[in-house]
């Protein structure tokens, strides 16, 4: 029976930089003409996996948005769509919070750019995304949005947690940085979507990962591996610590369970 391995991008395909070892797409792809399956699984929603040089190491399809939105073989599966009522309610919450925040879809990330006063990550998206990347008044009942991320203001932490919990799980990046995920909804979830519609056994299923949004799926898979160059609880939760990104860790880590 085939093997399924889930890459994380941030951190684990690429470093900060965006930069991907020669080593990890030629793994990659041995991993995958040994007949493997690849899947990307990402906390990043579809529409801000855009780059090239990610889908010319190939893959197989791809779990965005923290399980949110599956893909198979350039196919979409599954998009889970928020209520517009909801999304409403949370910019409500994100307002009275002083928060500024990005709902995250499959085809377009709705945002109040001025709301970051130049912050590098949301220069980033413009330059990345282009007509791709909205300004919040454009979203409407037919908008797409599977999650959001933002930056905590640590006075509210308190009363936005309280608030958002009815709608999404909270998950703290940093002090300040965090993203929030529809309640039910996990990388660990899309996994499961992804083998019960191609029926990979739980046991021939593996992940990478290296931040806390990658923990429910190093959990879940019979192997989890987390990067050198992961924090504290992405190692906690793993089966094995492979080598950093810049030390061909994903080659290490898949030659480690005879992946390749």
């Amino acid at each position: 029976m085939k093997n399924a391995v889930f890459f994380d991008i941030d951190g684990t395909l690429w470093d900060e930089d965006m930069i991907v070892p020669e080593s990890t797409v030629t793994a990659v792809k041995k991993l995958r003409e040994d007949g493997n399956y690849a899947f990307l699984c990402s906390g990043r929603s579809r529409a801000a996996i855009q780059s090239q040089k990610l889908f010319d190491i190939g893959f197989d399809g791809m779990v965005a948005g923290c399980g949110t939105y599956f893909e198979y073989e350039n196919r979409e599966i599954f998009n889970k769509k928020m209520k517009y009522d909801e999304l409403k309610e949370i910019i409500c919450i994100f307002k009275e919070c002083r928060m500024p925040f990005i709902f995250e879809g499959s085809r377009y990330l709705y945002t109040d750019v001025e709301a970051f006063g130049g912050d590098a990550y949301i220069e980033y998206l413009k330059k990345e995304l282009g007509e791709n990347l909205k300004p919040l008044d454009a979203l409407n009942e037919k908008s797409v949005v599977n999650k959001m991320c933002g930056i905590c203001n640590l006075e509210k932490k308190d009363k936005f947690q309280k608030e958002m919990r009815n709608y999404c799980d909270v998950i703290f990046h940093t002090d300040t940085i965090i993203e929030m995920v529809p309640k039910g909804f996990s990388k660990a979830t899309g996994i499961k979507k992804v083998c019960e519609l191609l029926d990979i056994s739980h046991s021939n299923t593996y992940a990478f990962g290296d931040s806390a949004n990658d923990v429910d799926m190093l959990n879940y898979v019979q192997f989890g591996i987390a990067m050198g160059n992961a924090s504290k609880e992405a190692k906690d939760a793993s089966d094995y610590v492979t080598s950093s990104i810049s030390e061909n860790g994903i080659k290490n880590g898949l030659k480690h369970f005879h992946l390749i």
